[in-house]
C-alpha cells in the first residue's frame, strides 16, 4: 500500500498532535513526525500543512532569532486548533475502528 496517499488523508491531524505537546519549527515538525514513524512524509509537505493550518486559524506563529542561522519560525496549536485536534481525533479513531474490525472480518454496524 502506498503511504504517501495515507499520509496526505492525516498530515494535518499528524501535525495537530505534534505541536499539541510543544510548539515547533518546520524543520523541527518534519524530524519529530519521521521519529514517531512517519518516515515518508516530505519537507514540502508539513510546511504547506503548517501555512495552510495557520490561514485557516488553528495554529499561532513567532518567530524566535537563531544564532546558528537564520530566524526560526515556530508555531503552536491556539484554541482553534485544539478543537479541531479533538474532532480530527474522535473522527480519525472512528475511521481506524472500522478499518480494524473489517480487516479482522467483523460485521460492522450500519
Amino acid at each position: 500500500m502506498d503511504t504517501t496517499q495515507l499520509l496526505k488523508g492525516v498530515l494535518d491531524l499528524a501535525v495537530l498532535a505534534v505541536l499539541d505537546g510543544e510548539d515547533g519549527y518546520g524543520y523541527d515538525v518534519v524530524r519529530r513526525l519521521r521519529a514517531a514513524g512517519l518516515e515518508d512524509v516530505g519537507d514540502a509537505s508539513v510546511y504547506g500543512t503548517l501555512r495552510r493550518l495557520y490561514a485557516a486559524g488553528h495554529l499561532t506563529s513567532y518567530v524566535v532569532p537563531s544564532v546558528e542561522g537564520p530566524h526560526r519560525k515556530y508555531y503552536g496549536l491556539n484554541p482553534s486548533g485544539r478543537a479541531e485536534l479533538t474532532t480530527s481525533t474522535k473522527t480519525w479513531t472512528g475511521f481506524a475502528d472500522t478499518m480494524a474490525a473489517l480487516l479482522a472480518g467483523e460485521q460492522v454496524a450500519a
